[in-house]
């Protein structure tokens, strides 16, 4: 049996977002694609740091619960995502083989991981890849 590589799992083409945008911005993304983890990649697709749907409720939400809905739009525009994106996170290369992937997920806890070739972004391993792959039938 051969063995399965990132790339057979991973999401190709990610969505992502650049740490210039607002969060506001980063929110629409998420909420219209459906997703909870945006990579944060400079102007050359390279990664710089990941912002995820926690990172929105606790760091930049929380602290604006008794605003109208409409001022917590204003702070969301008025905040950049690279406030509050986790930098320097790790990230895994296409050919990885998957086990090695999710133990490093296993390890360190993460939910997701940007597959990068070379330094640009080509993808993203999350776990919903996982559980999709063991749920296919066949």
């Amino acid at each position: 049996m051969a063995t399965l590589s990132v790339n057979d799992l991973m999401t190709h083409d990610p969505v992502a977002v650049g740490p210039d945008a607002d969060l506001q911005t980063a929110r629409d993304l998420m909420d219209q694609h459906g997703i909870r983890h945006l990579p944060v990649t400079d102007e050359d697709g390279i990664v710089v740091g990941l912002v995820s749907q926690r990172d929105l409720m606790q760091r930049a939400l929380a602290p604006t619960d008794d605003l109208t809905m409409s001022a917590q739009h204003d702070v969301m525009r008025a905040i950049s995502v690279d406030t509050i994106m986790t930098p320097d996170i790790d990230v895994v290369e296409p050919a990885m083989d998957v086990v090695t992937a999710g133990q490093l997920m296993l390890e360190n806890k993460y939910v997701c991981l940007p597959v990068v070739d070379g330094d640009r972004l080509t993808g993203i391993l999350t776990e919903a890849d996982f559980v999709r792959y063991l749920s296919e039938p066949g």
